[in-house]
């Protein structure tokens, strides 16, 4: 089959690359407003841009009840500042329940009972049951699109980074430690290690 993408409705379209494009890292953002309400949501459009400097990327499309900007891409566009804490199969249930739209004003972080650890150098807490953060600035955001199905590129900076003592040795992570969680299509999480291989290069 043969699909013009400009021939589907957005919401056609967003199933075609999530159920092309899998599985796909999770970034839980965490952020702070202006007026210092923390947010926290996840987002599994998210990855490495390269290593010297360290470059982050993820993707928050606009909402898809009214296709304004989500609360994540509104505190980064104020404040300049984020973290991507790294979830861990013990974390996917309070993760999921930060995907719903709440009101501007809730904080994530107390509505479904995870920690706050302070950052080193951002203002944003951590997800303190997190095992790894990535401690962001804003690089730049691009913008594709002004209503729902629409979103944008946020590129950061990576200042700081923070891993579990357990989970790092010589100069690697321990994936099966970390076990992250990827995402699927529809309601699909995987879990690396559940049948993971290696090819060696020559």
């Amino acid at each position: 089959m043969e699909i013009n993408p400009a021939s589907l409705q957005w919401k056609d379209a967003y199933k075609l690359l999530v159920g092309s494009i899998l599985p796909r890292p999770i970034a839980f953002v965490s952020t702070t407003n202006a007026y210092g309400q923390d947010n926290l949501a996840p987002f599994s459009f998210f990855t490495a841009i390269c290593a010297n400097p360290m470059m982050v990327c993820f993707s928050p499309m606009r909402r898809g009840s009214d296709g304004k900007k989500k609360d994540t891409l509104r505190n980064i566009e104020e404040t300049g500042e984020f973290v991507i804490n790294i979830v861990g199969e013990p974390l996917v249930q309070q993760m999921h329940a930060c995907s719903a739209e709440l009101p501007y004003n809730v904080d994530e972080f107390e509505a479904v009972g995870l920690g706050k650890e302070r950052s080193i150098t951002v203002k944003p807490p951590r997800v303190k049951e997190s095992l790894v953060h990535l401690e962001c600035v804003l690089d730049q955001v691009l913008h594709y699109g002004e209503e729902a199905g629409g979103g944008s590129l946020v590129i950061g900076k990576v200042l700081h980074v923070a891993v579990s003592n357990e989970l790092y040795k010589n100069g690697r992570i321990n994936t099966e430690k970390l076990n992250p969680v990827g995402r699927m299509a529809g309601a699909a999480y995987t879990l690396p290690m559940a049948k993971m291989f290696e090819i060696q290069r020559k």
